[in-house]
């Protein structure tokens, strides 16, 4: 049994730049892990979200982990709409202050939060499964199961559930309320050792079904077709992705074929808990809330929650202020609906229902946003995050760089 100030469960983007910036401010933290690093760094089955918008570019640089992602991500200034036959460019800076956004993987951003934390002295326990949480006298505690089966007990002031989608401590919120919304959709994705479609991400909607262009390097795709759920990835060939994904294209760009490195089905959902809270048990990321990608705010709203969270316990330790930790759950909300909502609107917007009538509505929604200079900004103000973590960026309020 060990004692520490906050617990914190998972290595995701919130647990762990949660832990980094508590123990640089000088409060102690331990994340538990159930997976190993290798899995957490190196797994195929993580490569997921690459877009960060330009806050949390900001958090991790002024973070000092962001050494690597200005050397090796792309910074890019608008995106494309593709639908009629043609290419709308929203440029970003025009419509948001000067603002822009950074392509990054989130799998690159995992390993380098896990290599800086380490190297300074952070506590991370790998393949350390927690499996329950209780309170006693000396606070909270997380039990937990090593690799060899051995099980302990973490005895912690403030406890962190940043455990993923999948979270198993939701539950540990008393008269807990998941709202969710499943979409008739699924992602087909692909990475790919071939040359982006352009230099910038491309969102093309065609009459067979949305389509997003994006890549991880000039020399690597990342590239998703929407189709049913209840489609598999064996029905789905190199050559048949290739084609469907140049078709969807309308002609008005054109991806050439490479090598693929990564194949995956993701059906589409938002789901958002509240209270986020209970006690000192804190929910956090993934845990918390889910966006379907369209949007590309899920690692943004994980780093938004890690800033936020950290502020408040940052009140507590130094200024035994509780006011900031009782109002976590109101004021995270605030740029989690507002995620919520881009997130509904984009998916909505580029995905190709079934029923003519909603087709229809899509439709002219989408011409009146390539003509509306108010709708581009409405877009180009969410994409880059300007309501979300741009609002919490720590610097802002003496959390120290």
């Amino acid at each position: 049994m060990t004692r520490v100030q906050v617990g914190i469960v998972g290595a995701g983007p919130a647990g762990l730049l949660l832990a980094y910036l508590l123990r640089r401010a000088g409060v102690a933290a331990v994340v538990l892990e159930a997976r190993s690093r290798a899995y957490l760094e190196q797994s195929p089955h993580r490569i997921r979200a690459g877009v960060l918008e330009w806050g949390s570019k900001e958090i991790l640089r002024q973070a000092g982990l962001g050494e690597r992602m200005l050397a090796q991500g792309l910074e890019h200034r608008g995106v494309y709409l593709a639908f009629d036959g043609a290419l709308h460019r929203l440029d970003f800076p025009t419509l948001t202050e000067g603002r822009s956004i950074w392509v990054y993987g989130q799998q690159f951003v995992v390993q380098d939060m896990i290599r800086k934390h380490l190297e300074e002295g952070g506590e991370i326990r790998f393949e350390h499964e927690v499996v329950g949480l209780e309170a006693d006298a000396e606070g909270l505690a997380l039990v937990y199961r090593s690799a060899e089966g051995a099980t302990g007990r973490l005895i912690c002031d403030f406890a962190v559930g940043a455990d993923g989608s999948h979270s198993g401590l939701r539950s540990q919120i008393p008269g807990v309320r998941v709202h969710q919304k499943h979409y008739p959709y699924a992602w087909l994705g692909i990475l790919a050792e071939a040359p982006p479609a352009a230099e910038e991400l491309i969102y093309a909607s065609h009459p067979r079904g949305f389509a997003l262009f994006s890549m991880r390097s000039p020399t690597r795709s990342r590239n998703y077709l929407q189709v049913g759920v209840e489609e598999r990835l064996e029905d789905w060939p190199e050559e048949r992705i290739w084609a469907e994904l140049n078709l969807r294209l309308g002609g008005v760009a054109r991806v050439e074929p490479g090598p693929l490195l990564e194949k995956s089905l993701t059906p589409l959902r938002s789901l958002v808990v509240e209270p986020m809270q209970h006690g000192r048990f804190f929910l956090a990321g993934d845990a918390a809330h889910v966006v379907p990608p369209t949007g590309a705010k899920g690692m943004n709203l994980a780093l938004c929650d890690a800033v936020l969270l950290c502020r408040a316990l940052l009140a507590y330790y130094r200024r035994g202020e509780e006011g900031p930790l009782l109002r976590y759950t109101q004021d995270a909300l605030r740029h989690v609906w507002q995620a919520e909502l881009f997130s509904y609107f984009m998916t909505t917007l580029l995905h190709t229902p079934d029923d003519p009538f909603e087709n229809g509505l899509r439709l002219a929604q989408l011409r009146h946003l390539a003509e509306s200079p108010h709708l581009q900004r409405f877009l180009a103000e969410n994409y880059v995050g300007l309501y979300t973590s741009g609002r919490y960026a720590f610097w802002e309020e003496g959390v120290p760089a």
